[in-house]
């Protein structure tokens, strides 16, 4: 029996919800638990999850309607789901004339006669008219309604001959049917929990385990306390506070965050100093001296010298409400330029690495010229190259306004001699507590271990142990956090929850927390607010009352309906028996994940020991699944063959998987093959939201293969395979072309190609062998640079297909065909620019499908994220006439262009490619064609108005031109 998600999958509506769900940020569900990297949306798992469960009929239109029921996007659900009003002035635009004189006296003023069921009726005639995107603004989230309609049920019930009154009822009885059984779903890289967590919240038996103790303890947190219900929420807020009002106590009694005015402290601005080895002053390191833009602060370096020593050092003053010529002067006298020391003394610049000693071995390896920091040290010894300072700190001051009310404000002041003394007091008061605290585990004594991520801080600040990573005041704030966690709370829950806040702390209030200046926060960043763990000259530290809203988290509450587990494990190992598998596994180290979150078990481990003695504390680094090479492949394999041993022959799976590299992809099809699994179907469902911190190649969709057991005992020819792939390729492309036409999902060109990837899986793994393919060869091989498996030649050919067969909208299929690859990547190129496409890895996937080594003559600009195309006024005369592009139709056409622009005469670039095209009159069509192609981007791309316009005038010239 076929399931749904095999045969259709609306993931063009998944895809707006799933967006609708990451753009919610911290109010997601699982978000306030911790971080963790790529937790995918909870609606895309219910969803996938119901996918598996509902059989497919032989009545699609039905299944798709009774599917879009249960998860609520169907018009009555939205409907349901809407919780905003739509405003009198939307409503308004929104209505025909007729319709604004029934409901409307006047343009913002309904008439008097309007009663509330009026209004309500009004409000459901205008939602009707919106689209799907524009309904969402006014809806919650599916997972925060609490149940369908009788309506709903009726209808599902009736189609599926169930008899369930709410999700939970329905998910366990279509278990049974299929199974036998509540269904069992688990996850063997559980990550964030989102898998187990939704599996369990809808009624399934969830299992979940990782090789990464970090993402245990995460899904369990996912499990039982989000998933504990408004009891357990109510009982971890009010535990929550009782630590939180301890350490405040604690905080206030050192006296160590208050000045003499009774100001307290909410953020300490610290920077790296170092001795200009040119001319020997000290010199503070910051790329920018502005402190805020919104209030006008700076930081202005004023000389101090010392005539005795012949050098000198900077004080920092700080300036608020400055001017905006001030402002600029401070952004321009940053002291680090592009990885430089810029001497505001001598004015000579000094690389980085040159003054941290960096230098190449004998034996040609690079040396760390910094000292590896011991143990006990938690600030730079005297002798340090790299020394640190508070250079400014922001005050809170309360105060009762001339109303009786009270209020405060900021202040930012430069520290001065009782502020130093109280820093002197925080580092006595670390020192006194230091080793016992690393003994009891409230603060990290864990050491770093190198790799890929963790290399940076030991070869950039000689940072050896976890907890170099913090200033004292950071580790006593989180130390006293830990240490008063484990004295007060009174159960698990309360102290799992606590802890993993303790975390969250660590995360806003570490050396590698950027200040940020901007006019709309002036604030701080995450550690984690990338993929790194990246070293500043200059970071903040947040006081406890800014730690406020990291520690006391208002957790989600749901009620988790299903038995669960959640253990740490390697996926290699026997595994429960499950009936659906569902993982989203890593990516050829696309995150590393085992050295990223050591940074979170350094705080955990020995609390991780009292609370699941069951459990270790090791990240696994050693049984890390990483790399590109045969160990990546061989790990993987194991995994999924050993999932695919525990589930039943009528089990099945779904592995999302997110890449854009075709070998990555050849390994996934080796991978799943090899593991006794062949594809069914798959989907491309956008999930990442757009970010800067995200800036460069990387793709917004997510696609889910959907694998069953491997029962075909065929081979197949690779002479066999190639059509196949294509016929599939195309289908697949087709059905995504239909969904967009009709509901306007937020495919770029990038995710057609991994769809096209996808498309390839499902033909390979039909097969239990390929003549001509060794697997168990495939996957040990060692690739050398340029080796290309006959996967990977496969794969690429798929791309290729696609590449082909997306021919921009309104050009000529027939005539397409015709052009030369290269004018293909042109005239391709503006189309995906058409759409706000300017990242480089797509026109580098554009390149490549196309088979082009070469396309940087065709760019304007390669800059990050700014990558576009010349247009014809641009190219002016450069490359015309060389070999490929330069001598092609489409060139000629472009420099045709440019000669109209220029002489504002149409007849003149016509007569151009008359002269310049041996064969006119027989690719008159083919010119009009590609002519009219150029002309459309007058209105898609600004940049061509001008060049567009000609292109259309030149167009008509040549239609209309005769012998």
């Amino acid at each position: 029996m076929r399931s749904f998600i095999e045969v259709q999958f609306p993931i063009s509506k998944l895809s707006k919800e799933s967006y609708k769900e990451r753009k919610s940020n911290y109010s997601q569900t699982l978000t306030g638990l911790g971080k963790w990297w790529g937790r995918k949306p909870l609606i895309l798992v219910r969803a996938t999850i119901l996918g598996l469960l509902l059989p497919a009929t032989d009545d699609p239109q039905r299944d798709r309607e009774i599917f879009l029921k249960l998860l609520m996007m169907d018009e009555e659900g939205l409907w349901l789901r809407k919780t905003k009003a739509i405003s009198l002035k939307e409503m308004w635009e929104r209505l025909t004339a007729k319709e604004r004189q029934e409901w409307f006296a006047e343009e913002g003023k309904l008439k008097a006669q309007i009663t509330k069921d009026d209004r309500e009726a009004l409000q459901k005639l205008v939602f009707s008219k919106l689209s799907y995107d524009e309904k969402l603004v006014y809806c919650d989230r599916p997972e925060q309604m609490e149940n369908l309609s009788e309506s709903a049920w009726q209808a599902i019930n009736d189609h599926l001959g169930t008899s369930a009154t709410n999700l939970s009822e329905f998910v366990q009885q279509l278990g049974v049917k299929r199974f036998g059984h509540i269904p069992r779903v688990g996850d063997a890289f559980c990550g964030g929990g989102s898998i187990p967590f939704e599996a369990a919240r809808i009624g399934c038996e969830a299992y979940g385990s990782d090789l990464n103790p970090v993402a245990a303890l995460l899904t369990w947190a996912a499990l039982n306390i989000v998933g504990g219900g408004e009891e357990v929420a109510e009982q971890v807020r009010t535990a929550q506070k009782s630590v939180y009002e301890a350490v405040d106590r604690q905080i206030i009694e050192w006296g160590i965050e208050h000045n003499h005015l009774g100001w307290r402290a909410d953020a300490y601005l610290y920077c790296v100093g170092t001795v200009c080895p040119e001319c020997g002053w000290k010199v503070p390191l910051a790329p920018s001296w502005v402190i805020g833009e919104k209030t006008k602060c700076v930081a202005k370096l004023v000389p101090v010298a010392i005539e005795s020593e012949e050098s000198g050092y900077f004080q920092m003053d700080i300036k608020s409400g400055v001017s905006d010529t001030e402002m600029e002067a401070a952004k321009k006298a940053g002291t680090v330029k592009d990885s430089k020391l810029s001497c505001p003394h001598c004015h000579q610049e000094t690389p980085i690495t040159m003054i941290r000693g960096d230098r190449k071995s004998a034996d040609k390896s690079s040396a760390y010229g910094l000292r590896m920091w011991k143990n006990d040290d938690l600030v730079p010894r005297a002798e340090d190259v790299l020394q640190e300072r508070l250079y400014c700190i922001r005050w809170v001051e309360t105060y009762i306004d001339e109303k009786g009310k009270e209020k405060t404000r900021r202040h930012y002041r430069a520290p001065d001699t009782e502020d130093l003394q109280r820093e002197a007091r925080v580092l006595e008061l670390l020192k006194e507590r230091f080793r016992d605290w690393q003994d009891r585990g409230y603060i990290p004594s864990r050491k770093i271990e190198g790799g890929y991520n963790t290399d940076q801080p030991i070869r950039e600040r000689g940072w050896t142990h976890w907890h170099h990573l913090f200033n004292p005041r950071q580790l006593l704030m989180n130390g006293t956090f830990s240490e008063t966690i484990e004295r007060l709370s009174e159960n698990n829950t309360d102290y799992i929850s606590c802890l993993l806040n303790v975390g969250r702390c660590a995360d806003w209030n570490s050396r590698l927390a950027r200040w940020i200046a901007d006019s709309t926060k002036e604030n701080g960043a995450q550690t984690f607010s990338n993929q790194a763990l990246n070293t500043l000259f200059n970071y903040y530290t947040r006081s406890l009352t800014l730690l406020k809203t990291s520690f006391l988290v208002d957790l989600s509450a749901s009620d988790v309906k299903g038995d669960n587990q959640t253990i740490t494990s390697d996926s290699r190992q026997r595994e429960s028996c499950v009936d659906l598998w569902i993982t989203d596994p890593p990516y050829a180290d696309a995150i590393n994940y085992h050295e990223l979150s050591e940074f979170f078990l350094a705080w955990y481990e020995q609390h991780i020991k009292k609370l699941f003695p069951d459990w270790y504390t090791d990240s696994k680094r050693a049984l890390a699944i990483t790399g590109k090479d045969s160990h990546f492949r061989e790990s993987m394999s194991e995994c999924y063959r050993n999932l695919a041993n525990n589930m039943p022959e009528d089990g099945m799976q779904v592995v999302m998987f997110t890449h854009q590299d075709a070998s990555v992809w050849a390994d996934l099809a080796l991978i799943l093959w090899a593991s006794g699994l062949r594809v069914t179907a798959a989907w491309c469902i956008a999930t990442e939201t757009d970010s800067a911190l995200k800036a460069g190649n990387y793709v917004q969709g997510t696609v889910l293969l959907i694998l069953r057991k491997q029962t075909s005992d065929e081979t197949a020819f690779l002479d066999e395979i190639y059509p196949k792939v294509e016929l599939e390729v195309k289908r697949q492309l087709d059905e995504m072309l239909r969904l967009e036409d009709k509901e306007e999902p937020n495919f770029g060109d990038t995710d057609y190609q991994l769809a096209a990837y996808a498309a390839a899986l499902r033909v390979l793994t039909q097969y239990q062998n390929i003549e001509d393919i060794d697997i168990q060869y495939e996957l040990s091989k060692t690739r050398k640079k340029g080796d290309k498996s006959p996967i990977v030649e496969i794969i690429d050919n798929a791309v290729k297909i696609a590449c082909d067969y997306l021919v921009p909208a309104s050009f000529d299929s027939f005539i397409w065909k015709s052009l030369t690859p290269e004018e293909r990547f042109y005239l391709k190129g503006l189309d995906i620019e058409s759409h706000g496409e300017y990242r480089s890895g797509a026109y580098q996937e554009l390149a490549r499908g196309f088979g082009l080594k070469d396309y940087k003559f065709c760019l304007e600009t390669s800059k990050a994220n700014e990558n576009r195309l010349k247009t014809a006024t641009e190219f002016a005369n450069k490359n015309l006439g060389d070999l490929g592009f330069g001598s092609s139709l489409t060139r000629t056409a472009l420099y045709a262009i440019r000669e109209v622009v220029a002489t504002e005469d149409a007849q003149k670039g016509k007569m151009l490619l008359r002269s310049e095209i041996k064969d006119y009159w027989n690719q008159r069509k083919l010119i009009i064609e590609i002519l009219k192609y150029l002309g459309t981007m007058e209105y898609k791309i600004p940049h061509w108005q001008q060049d567009a316009k000609a292109a259309m005038l030149l167009a008509g010239a040549v239609d209309n031109d005769n012998v």
